[in-house]
């Protein structure tokens, strides 16, 4: 087993089963609400900053029901009921303060562009349907995840979520136990692998 390298474990998160704080309504804020709303479209966040940028304004617009913004200074108590909070705004004692308050109430938090106060990341990610791969350098290199995602999004083919459906579909006819349906998807699927482009 590796005992250096890369340590963080890779984990998909239903935004729209958890309760979100955003703290920070600049380019910041509004940079993690896009990529959020990139890949979930029925998140439920709660923004508090004393200033909105005018494109999470329009963002809010078109999501109104996902996004409540709160225009007021930060308080503590802001942190109460959450499962998540992204702490994003340009002072860092304030970034700090929320870290605090994360931690004091065991949230998982991610203070943006400072690796040592975040319990998460938000990584490159390649959509294609319902198949997404996310891609992490550990923090070191976004410029490389970021290439790497263009990478993949030009090479796996826009069928692949045809595929998907198809391996769905199977599967849901597949009689016998977990086991015997887990065999006949790898037998399946194990021509992918030999193919030859």
């Amino acid at each position: 087993m590796e005992s250096n390298g890369n340590q963080l474990f890779p984990v998909f998160l239903r935004l729209d089963k958890l309760q979100l704080l955003v703290v920070g309504a600049g380019n910041v804020g509004f940079e993690k609400l896009s990529f959020m709303f990139r890949h979930c479209t029925n998140p439920n966040i709660t923004l508090v900053a004393p200033q909105i940028d005018e494109r999470i304004l329009k963002l809010n617009s078109e999501f109104p029901d996902q996004i409540h913004i709160v225009k007021k200074d930060f308080e503590p108590s802001d942190t109460q009921g959450m499962d998540l909070i992204i702490a994003g705004t340009s002072n860092m004692a304030l970034n700090r303060s929320i870290w605090e308050q994360a931690k004091q109430q065991g949230i998982l938090i991610n203070v943006a562009d400072t690796p040592a106060l975040c319990d998460f990341y938000l990584s490159s990610v390649v959509k294609k349907g319902d198949l997404k791969i996310a891609i992490s350098s550990n923090g070191k290199s976004p410029t490389l995840t970021k290439r790497l995602r263009e990478l993949l999004t030009d090479v796996l083919p826009e069928e692949i979520d045809e595929l998907i459906q198809n391996l769905a579909e199977i599967r849901s006819q597949l009689k016998g136990d977990f086991d015997y349906k887990v065999k006949a998807l790898n037998n399946i699927t194990e021509t992918f692998k030999n193919k030859k482009p």
